[in-house]
């Protein structure tokens, strides 16, 4: 990808919409709601504009939870992503 986020933005990629619940009950893709699961594929500096330094909490390759409603979503080389701001990142998934 030939984008590069500034400041404590953060690029997403959408993982894979689950359609099932645990009990194996199969969800409608009309009822399904926008995923919130996604693997960060990019992020910025840390540096805000006021010349304060703040820390990423993130990094690539993480799985995290986060805000629908912060994100924006853009496409590029063909692949859909949305950006956002490190605050509206809920949390990270452990690795295992």
């Amino acid at each position: 990808m030939n984008f590069k986020p500034l400041f404590d933005r953060v690029v997403l990629k959408n993982l894979e919409k689950i359609n099932k619940t645990k009990s194996g009950l199969i969800i409608p893709e009309s009822v399904g709601d926008e995923p919130l699961y996604a693997k960060v594929v990019a992020i910025g500096t840390g540096d805000n504009f006021d010349g304060n330094k703040s820390e990423m909490a993130v990094s690539v390759g993480d799985h995290v939870l986060y805000n629908k409603y912060g994100a924006t979503a853009f496409k590029c080389d063909d692949e859909e992503y949305v950006i956002l701001r490190q605050s509206d990142i809920l949390g990270v998934f452990d690795k295992d």
